[in-house]
């Protein structure tokens, strides 16, 4: 059988028609030529594609810079209160350092004070006065008059200082000089009767003790 050249050619266009959309997808171009261009639809879709992606890649961006910002901010914070918190430390620790100096200079101090006073003389307790004691009657103490064993008065109570328990430790009492001396409870007894504070040691030496300072 044959052909003639116009039926081979008419052929071979058609099948070239017919594999050439299979090719492009199935598009054409306005000529019906296959082509592998974007229409404008589909165009128009990828910028808005694109305007949305570059949206929000700018926005993560900026919500990113704010979250720095605010970090930053926090980390400033931090530091500083951090250097109040080391500088309220220092202060604290130099602060223990000089009370604890302090502490040493008056123990020290307080020690050399009561080695002074035990040698100072002490008359002896009659029998009535010796068994009475002043931890009963602290309230009652304060403005109560002085008197030493010979009976002659030499100054009135002001203050009394007690252990938190209650215990009264000394007397403040004002001479009749004006002077002013602590007088160790050791020293002193109450009678609840008359009212009066009595003290062992003489007018001398409370005058001494007077001028004695810490």
């Amino acid at each position: 059988m044959k052909f003639t050249a116009m039926a081979v050619s008419t052929l071979a266009l058609s099948a070239f028609l017919s594999a050439a959309p299979a090719m492009a997808q199935g598009r054409v171009d306005a000529n019906g030529m296959p082509t592998d261009h974007s229409t404008p639809a589909e165009q128009a879709a990828t910028a808005a594609l694109n305007n949305q992606v570059s949206g929000s890649n700018a926005a993560a961006d900026a919500q990113a810079q704010q979250n720095d910002a605010q970090y930053q901010q926090q980390q400033q914070a931090y530091q500083g209160q951090l250097q109040q918190n080391q500088a309220a430390q220092a202060d604290y620790q130099d602060k223990a350092a000089q009370y604890a100096q302090q502490a040493v200079r008056y123990e020290n101090l307080r020690a050399r004070y009561a080695a002074e006073r035990a040698a100072y003389h002490r008359g002896v307790w009659p029998d009535r006065w010796a068994r009475w004691t002043l931890d009963e009657n602290a309230a009652n103490l304060v403005g109560q008059r002085v008197q030493i064993l010979s009976g002659d008065r030499v100054g009135t109570v002001e203050d009394i200082a007690q252990t938190t328990n209650g215990r009264v430790t000394a007397l403040l009492v004002r001479l009749d000089s004006e002077k002013v001396v602590w007088i160790d409870q050791a020293d002193v007894r109450y009678d609840r009767g008359d009212g009066v504070v009595m003290t062992n040691l003489n007018r001398s030496d409370l005058r001494l003790m007077a001028d004695e300072r810490l």
